[in-house]
């Protein structure tokens, strides 16, 4: 039986790993021709490479998500191999480093709100035209629960992500009545090579975090990527502009 996203065209950035790797190949199994973009080739050439054993097709495309040229370049090959774009998960993004918020560095600050904030925004600005022309298509954005909440000494990342969430509503809005749904994921404490990092820094964190879930356990990139084929497929098609926490209950609390 074809799959959910059957001959469409699925993109993911940051597609080399944790979240991003999960969803590229959910899209696969669900029929969709991915393309995968991560600024680290190993790891969206992995992910290709997975694809494609499991008998899906996938291609490559090293893209920092900062940069206008990238992600323009990006969409253009993603038509020229493809001929449209259908879903789109703009989903890379970093932590960046831990401080007080009146010790932020600058310099962090602005690489934080350079990928996490404006990489999402020029990709929407370069996906939200192809979907128009087409007429139609379903774009979800991750955000995360700090995008809902606050959180200790990450002012930046709590910063980008409640911004994320505010594009995300507007962008829904302004292309509501062009066929286009933005949506987005506001992932809880998943167990991604990010938060591993921040364990690694915090040897008590995941045990202390693991208690503050009503489910008793932390959440997977496949529980996460399961929410966003949701999002891109017919099933959600009466839902734009929603952030979904993907969390464990954790917000609910």
């Amino acid at each position: 039986m074809p799959g959910r996203l059957g001959d469409k065209v699925a993109l993911v950035t940051g597609g080399g790993s944790g979240i991003g790797r999960a969803t590229a190949l959910a899209f696969a199994r669900e029929g969709a021709k991915v393309v995968v973009a991560d600024v680290v080739v190993a790891g969206g050439a992995e992910t290709v490479a997975r694809i494609q054993q499991a008998g899906g097709k996938a291609i490559f495309v090293k893209t920092d998500v900062s940069q206008a040229t990238e992600v323009g370049a990006l969409i253009a090959t993603t038509i020229a191999t493809y001929g449209r774009l259908d879903c789109a998960h703009n989903n890379a993004g970093i932590e960046g480093v831990e401080a007080l918020t009146a010790d932020y560095p600058e310099a962090d600050w602005d690489r934080v709100i350079s990928i996490n904030l404006k990489g999402v925004w020029l990709c929407m600005k370069y996906e939200l035209p192809q979907m128009q022309w087409q007429g139609g298509g379903a774009i979800v954005n991750t955000a995360s629960i700090a995008g809902l909440v606050g959180a200790h000494r990450m002012s930046a990342y709590v910063a980008s992500k409640h911004a994320v969430a505010g594009l995300t509503k507007t962008a829904a809005l302004e292309y509501a009545k062009a066929g286009i749904r933005v949506n987005a994921v506001c992932p809880g404490v998943i167990r991604t090579p990010m938060v591993e990092r921040i364990f690694s820094r915090h040897p008590r964190a995941e045990t202390r975090l693991t208690a503050l879930e009503p489910t008793g356990r932390l959440g997977t990139p496949e529980e996460v990527a399961e929410a966003v084929v949701w999002l891109c497929s017919d099933a959600a098609s009466f839902v734009t502009g929603h952030m979904l926490a993907v969390d464990g209950g954790i917000v609910a609390q």
